[in-house]
């Protein structure tokens, strides 16, 4: 067993930033863990997955690296031998030659989920009705104003590209299925986590747990942590 404490590095989804997982860098911080989270630009799947290998440099000894959303796909694309496990939260996981949409769109999406198209920019914002019908709807409304306040607009270049192969055939991994998600299906996520071969939990709660539900989400990483010590 290694003696060596690992570095959590936290990678946001689409329509987020390192704020929304606030409440688990707290609680991976108290439990004495150095926790990073890597600032996306979300611009295109190559400037995603280049911020998070900068952010990989600056860490030295083992990481558990965790992917909220969107962030499934990114962490999956990282090749540093740093990474000794994953963590998917509510995660998409394209598989090699695949793309996010792809995974995104495979099934009939939630009557909740709302329509997403590019504005005159380019860019794919949620519409703030979708926070609390889609995106968190477990969320208070002080939690609600932050999540619309700090969202960050995805580019389709994040998500047309085919994507090589994945970490997670390479690192043991675990998969929390959000049972209550209406962004991305129930369905989907237990196939993703199925064809992961992921120790799976499965609870009751929306799209975005690392803010609604932080106990459950912590209880992941720190079976994560421990297995991947072990």
């Amino acid at each position: 067993m290694s003696s060596e404490v690992p570095t959590v590095v936290l990678v946001h989804g689409a329509w987020a930033d390192g704020s929304s997982w606030a409440k688990i860098i707290a609680g991976l911080s108290a439990q004495g863990h150095n926790v990073l989270a890597a600032p996306l630009p979300l611009t295109s799947f190559q400037d995603d997955t280049a911020a998070l290998e900068r952010t990989l440099e600056r860490v030295s000894g083992p990481v558990i690296l965790g992917g909220h959303a969107y962030a499934g796909a990114v962490i999956g694309a990282t090749r540093s031998d740093k990474v000794s496990a994953l963590v998917y939260i509510a995660a998409l996981a394209p598989d090699e030659g695949e793309k996010v949409a792809d995974v995104f769109y495979r099934v009939a999406p939630h009557p909740k989920a709302p329509p997403l198209a590019p504005d005159e920019h380019g860019l794919i914002y949620l519409p703030d009705a979708a926070f609390p019908d889609a995106f968190a709807q477990n969320a208070t409304t002080a939690e609600l104003a932050v999540l619309k306040a700090t969202q960050r607009p995805i580019s389709p270049n994040c998500i047309t590209v085919p994507v090589g192969r994945p970490l997670w055939k390479d690192r043991p991994t675990w998969y929390l299925v959000a049972e209550q998600d209406h962004m991305i299906v129930q369905d989907t996520q237990r196939f993703m986590a199925g064809r992961m071969k992921a120790t799976v939990h499965s609870h009751p709660v929306d799209h975005t747990p690392i803010v609604t539900a932080p106990d459950v989400v912590l209880k992941v990483f720190r079976e994560a942590i421990a297995g991947a010590r072990s």
